[in-house]
């Protein structure tokens, strides 16, 4: 009898922890939902690419090292070719990881999340402004193709020392060009957007940073031929002028 009534408190308690959960989720998304809309409405989808392809610097794909390509995709975003803006099993991976920290350390983003982050939103870290970023990174995924999502998202991310995008942060730390860095350069500037300011602050840390890339090295991963062999789609929007 009293193994019955267990089952049955426990069984009730799991409903309602589901159920509030479903609330919960729901809540946030149309909380996000809405904060997208808005958003999008003062800055639409359809003009990032030429936005940020005008900005100065803007560096493409073929421009660009293909060491440093396949180091970022590599390290940010692994699956980056395959999922289509939102990774599930990363998300997974990130909620038990800050679930056994307690905090919100991971957070599971994609490049074309990380981008929608960097360009439409702040960078607080709250769960409507996640779900915000989920649905930018789907609609950013429909209207561009992989490559030039990747430079996007390679000239507006933060290096550390006041320097946005690749360009800035070859010309900073090494007073190159993009296309002019060495693979350990280029990897290393490819890991340096997880810990801008590990490296960044004086030259005995950055030749430390140099020294452990160049171990990291032969793990960066190839991907199809980067960002440019990443593209799934024919350009849709031709106007957006997509390089390469």
């Amino acid at each position: 009898m009293l193994k019955r009534f267990v089952k049955r408190l426990l069984s009730c308690l799991l409903l309602a922890a589901l159920f509030v959960l479903v609330v919960i989720g729901g809540t946030l998304g149309v909380q996000g939902w809405r904060l997208y809309r808005a958003t999008a409405a003062q800055k639409p989808i359809a003009g990032l690419y030429d936005e940020i392809s005008s900005r100065p610097g803007f560096a493409s794909c073929d421009q660009l090292p293909q060491t440093y390509i396949d180091a970022v995709i590599s390290v940010e975003d692994s699956r980056f070719e395959r999922h289509h803006g939102i990774d599930p099993a990363a998300i997974v991976r990130a909620l038990w990881a800050d679930l056994r920290t307690r905090s919100l350390a991971e957070g599971g983003s994609t490049l074309t999340q990380q981008l929608a982050k960097n360009e439409l939103f702040t960078q607080e870290k709250q769960m409507a402004r996640k779900a915000a970023e989920m649905f930018a990174a789907r609609d950013i995924e429909d209207y561009y193709s992989k490559q030039q999502i990747f430079e996007m998202y390679a000239n507006t991310i933060y290096f550390g020392s006041g320097y946005y995008g690749i360009a800035e942060a070859a010309e900073g730390y090494f007073g190159k060009e993009p296309a002019q860095l060495t693979d350990a350069e280029a990897i290393y500037l490819a890991g340096m957007p997880n810990a801008p300011s590990t490296y960044a602050s004086s030259p005995a840390q950055r030749a430390l940073g140099l020294r452990r890339q160049r171990g990291a090295g032969p793990q960066a991963r190839p991907c199809g031929g980067g960002a440019d062999g990443a593209r799934q789609k024919a350009d849709p929007h031709p106007g957006t002028g997509a390089p390469g």
